[in-house]
């Protein structure tokens, strides 16, 4: 079941933004997404929160303009998905672009799993690097960090992610969530926290003359690749978060953007002078991270890193064809995945839900994991087998439950069950013992029926009520196209009743409507719909724009259909 509620916008906060110049209809949408002042849509890069306010930002900058100055080799240790490759290609290009010596080394996800390991380290050190420098990992690698010392090698820790009980004794740490540190975007993704060092660097090394015999980088061009990690990382879009994505998408449109992400945009079939934060976080962010989940994201970050346009290209079109073949594995494990709780009479009273069959596929369990939780509304976990009869796990969660948390709960009541864990309110990993899966199954389940209140498991979709029909038009949805929504700032979702004069299904899962609202008449289509509408229907729906054979025209989006 579906309920669906109407956002409120304040009508004194809609007049307000009215009288300041702006649209009526994003007034009200604005407002209904807390907005008072136009001044908050400011997204200039002056309005930007100052480097020096991120905690031990300034340090980290003493710190690699030492390293630089003493000609030290630095060495990036990254994660596998598209936070972690963008992070990456930012320390990458700013760092040299500042005069360091640095390389890149990345985990296989397979082999070595998440984070700064014992064994990435051990791995690092045949690289006699002087300091190592993490991005989007880092905060829970207490013993990487110790065999780092070991190896007399120096930590800068740079991350996003929630820490635990302890911090790793690093040389320096830069996280917003680390405790004492007032940074107002604790939402900020990885590559968002390295692009912040990178700036306080450029500072520190003006300060100390380092510019007068060399060019000063503009680390503006960085942009992009700070749009694309932020958004593909679902961080929510605080007012920091859209000022970085809005004007990585500025240059985008404007054609200033590294090859890599030309060709990302050429290999999607889209065209960046319309680019959009859907691009970034349904057509590019997934080509980007198939690299990491069925092949080395060591080629994600080759293609962000590359000048070659054609090399770039040839790069995109592997990570293009990754990505069509991890929509294969992952429709035919999801497909497995409906007959495994089909065959235990899944309950819905049970809250949390942990699947796993040893035929999965560990690079593709996320996604099946958001696809469960999207189509039973529960937090979910899905496990794949990985080396040594170990299994490792990807959870999704709903709102009501955060999942970190859960996991704590669970490790500790009981504390041999965990191998590691770790993660974000809506996004964690785990990793268990084969034999122990049934009891993580049972022990998820109980933390999540305590956790979540009742009224969590029915499935809310928020709408912004009714779209006037004057506004179902190709104009309404240019305006919203080219505004900045994403998580925490979600894209306008509307809901009307509609005559329905025509539909047909396409290639057996997609729904194709004529629509007639009054007197305006629109068409919608509703990917892998569930049931047809009778002769007049209940639509939740994007204002969206259908191009075909080079002819714009609107087109509803349908969301939920009754």
């Amino acid at each position: 079941m579906t309920r669906i509620v109407t956002r409120k916008a304040p009508p004194r906060a809609v007049w307000q933004l009215e009288q300041q110049g702006l649209h009526p209809l994003l007034a009200r949408l604005y407002a209904a997404r807390g907005i008072t002042d136009k001044a908050e849509l400011d997204y200039e890069l002056k309005s930007l929160l100052p480097p020096a306010t991120l905690t031990h930002a300034t340090e980290a900058a003493q710190l690699l303009a030492d390293a630089i100055e003493a000609e030290a080799k630095l060495l990036i240790i990254g994660d596998y998905d598209c936070d972690g490759a963008t992070a990456t290609a930012v320390g990458m290009r700013a760092l040299k672009s500042l005069g360091a010596d640095v390389d890149f080394l990345l985990p296989d996800r397979f082999k070595l799993g998440y984070g700064l390991s014992p064994e990435i380290v051990d791995l690092a050190a045949q690289q006699s690097p002087d300091l190592i420098i993490t991005v989007d990992n880092g905060i829970a690698s207490l013993e990487g960090v110790a065999r780092a010392q070991q190896h007399g090698i120096a930590t800068l820790i740079t991350d996003h992610h929630l820490p635990g009980a302890t911090l790793p004794d690093a040389d320096c740490i830069v996280n917003p969530n680390q405790p004492g540190c007032d940074f107002p975007s604790k939402c900020i993704a990885g590559v968002g926290v390295m692009f912040y060092v990178m700036l306080a660097l450029r500072a520190e090394l003006r300060n100390r003359a380092w510019f007068t015999e060399r060019p000063e980088p503009n680390f503006a061009s960085l942009l992009d690749l700070v749009a694309l990690g932020t958004v593909a990382d679902v961080v929510k879009l605080d007012r920091n978060n859209r000022i970085l994505v809005s004007q990585g998408l500025k240059r985008m449109r404007a054609g200033q953007m590294q090859p890599g992400i030309a060709a990302l945009f050429k290999a999607a079939g889209r065209d960046p002078k319309r680019a959009t934060a859907f691009d970034l976080g349904f057509l590019l962010g997934p080509r980007l991270n198939a690299a990491g989940r069925l092949a080395d994201m060591r080629l994600g970050v080759e293609c962000l890193l590359t000048d070659d346009p054609a090399r770039a290209l040839t790069i995109a079109q592997q990570l293009d064809a990754f990505n069509r073949e991890r929509r294969e594995i992952e429709a035919d494990m999801q497909e497995q995945a409906l007959a495994i709780l089909s065959d235990v009479k899944f309950d819905d009273t049970v809250a949390g839900i942990a699947i796993f069959d040893p035929g999965w596929h560990e690079g593709v369990v996320g996604i099946l994991a958001s696809r469960i939780k999207d189509r039973l509304h529960r937090p979910v976990f899905a496990f794949a087998p990985g080396e040594g009869g170990i299994i490792k796990g990807s959870g999704r969660s709903i709102p009501g439950l955060h999942l970190r948390d859960a996991l704590d709960l669970v490790a500790k009541r009981a504390p041999d069950l965990l191998v590691r864990f770790g993660g974000h309110a809506m996004a964690a990993g785990a990793t268990l013992r084969e034999d122990d899966f049934t009891r993580f199954q049972q022990l998820f389940a109980d933390v999540a029926n305590e956790l979540l209140d009742p009224a969590d498991l029915t499935r809310t979709l928020e709408t912004d009520g009714s779209l006037e029909g004057g506004y179902l038009s190709l104009d309404a949805a240019r305006l919203l196209e080219n505004e900045i929504w994403g998580q925490g700032f979600p894209p306008p979702l509307f809901c009307d009743e509609f005559d329905v004069e025509q539909q047909r299904i396409l290639k057996e899962k997609h729904l194709k409507l004529r629509l007639r609202k009054g007197n305006s008449r629109i068409d919608a289509i509703q990917f892998n719909f569930a049931t047809q509408p009778g002769n007049r229907t209940r639509a939740a729906y994007r204002l969206a724009i259908n191009e075909y054979m080079g002819v714009e025209s609107p087109q509803l989006m349908v969301e939920h259909l009754e």
